[in-house]
């Protein structure tokens, strides 16, 4: 019995703090403007799902203009020439991503994973090693 208090206890001390930082991110993310708001929660997006869709790819890294320019309208982004970087190599990426109008919730999202970016290629698209 005394082993559950314990288990008990902690989780309602892990509870509040859990709560408290996703509403400081929020908040975070809420002092950014628009559009660096939808680019960084698209890109945590894109991360995400790379890494959940495809178990041998460990995305740590993306870069949303390494090609091209997004195109950001309204609540809306498409990085058709972003760069991903996974295990220390770096991919051709692309996406396209809605966001809720507070820029917060991802309402729809779709990707393409490209091919690898030869390391010649690496400095002139920002992108680091």
């Amino acid at each position: 019995m005394k082993l559950s208090y314990k288990v008990i206890g902690l989780t309602a001390l892990a509870l509040p703090s859990l709560v408290h930082a996703a509403k400081s991110n929020d908040e975070q993310m809420l002092s950014l403007a628009p559009e660096t708001r939808i680019e960084q929660r698209c890109n945590a997006r894109a991360m995400g799902a790379l890494g959940r869709e495809h178990p041998n790819f460990k995305p740590d890294e993306l870069v949303a203009y390494a090609f091209a320019d997004p195109v950001i309208r309204g609540h809306s982004i498409a990085a058709a020439g972003a760069a991903v970087r996974s295990r220390g190599a770096w991919y051709h990426f692309a996406y396209r991503c809605e966001t809720s109008d507070d820029g917060l919730k991802i309402k729809t999202f779709e990707y393409t994973l490209g091919t690898f970016v030869p390391r010649q290629e690496w400095d002139k698209h920002y992108l680091v090693p």
